[in-house]
C-alpha cells in the first residue's frame, strides 16, 4: 500500500516570503510541481516511496487543479479541517505525513495517527523535521 503525502498549500507557499502573495495560484501551482519528484522518491528519512500526493488547497488558490502525480483538493472553507478529513478517511493503516507548520492542525492529524513536517521538507533544497 503507497504512503501518502499531504501537504497544506497555504503553509507550506506562506513559509517563504519570495512575493507569493501577488500571485497565490501560480504558488500554488509551482508548489504542486515541484512536489510530483516525489512519488517515487518519497522523502528520504520521512516517508518511502511509492508516495501517494495530495495538495490542499484554499481561498484564491483553490481553481488549482490536479496534474501528474499530485491530486489536488480544494477545501470548501478551511484548508486545516479539510486536512483533517481526509486523515480520517484516507490514512487508514497506511504511512501518513503531513506537511505543516500549524500547531494545531499537527495536534489535530497526529491524534488520527498521521506523522508531521515542517515546510522545509518539501521546499528545494529544504530538510524537514520529523
Amino acid at each position: 500500500m503507497d504512503s501518502m503525502l499531504i501537504v497544506d498549500a497555504a503553509n507550506v507557499v506562506g513559509s517563504v516570503p519570495d512575493g507569493w502573495w501577488r500571485d497565490r495560484h501560480g504558488a500554488a501551482e509551482r508548489l504542486r510541481d515541484a512536489l510530483s519528484a516525489y512519488a517515487d522518491t518519497g522523502l528520504p528519512g520521512l516517508i518511502a516511496p511509492p508516495v501517494e500526493l495530495v495538495l490542499v488547497v484554499e481561498g484564491a488558490a483553490r481553481g488549482v487543479e490536479s496534474a501528474g502525480d499530485v491530486r489536488v483538493v480544494a477545501a470548501s472553507g478551511s484548508g486545516d479541517d479539510r486536512i483533517v478529513q481526509l486523515v480520517a478517511e484516507e490514512c487508514g493503516d497506511r504511512d501518513c505525513l503531513v506537511v505543516t507548520a500549524d500547531r494545531e492542525l499537527r495536534t489535530r492529524v497526529q491524534a488520527l495517527g498521521a506523522r508531521v513536517t515542517g515546510p522545509r521538507a518539501v521546499r528545494p533544497g529544504g530538510r524537514g523535521e520529523a
